[in-house]
């Protein structure tokens, strides 16, 4: 298992269509891939467990993987996260 902390950079965080996005990324692993805040913890995979997140532009929270691709899975999550485009 791996696990990465990573600040959101997402202008506008997480709303509707960018979490959708994060879910299409964190689906194309087959690595059990977990996003966390504030000690919750939702499959990444599932859009209705990420929207119980409360995940705006600059909080900080933790990606868990763990399988096969997990490296790869955290580099792509990571990635969008940092990239500021939604």
């Amino acid at each position: 298992m791996q696990s990465k902390e990573v600040e959101i950079k997402l202008k506008g965080g997480l709303e509707a269509r960018p979490l959708a996005l994060l879910v299409q990324v964190a689906s194309r692993y087959d690595s059990d891939i977990h996003i966390g805040a504030e000690g919750k913890a939702v499959n990444a995979k599932s859009i209705m467990g990420m929207m119980t997140l409360s995940l705006p532009e600059g909080k900080r929270l933790e990606i868990k993987a763990e399988g096969q691709d997990e490296e790869a899975a955290i580099r792509a999550i990571e990635g969008y996260l940092l990239s500021g485009i939604a």
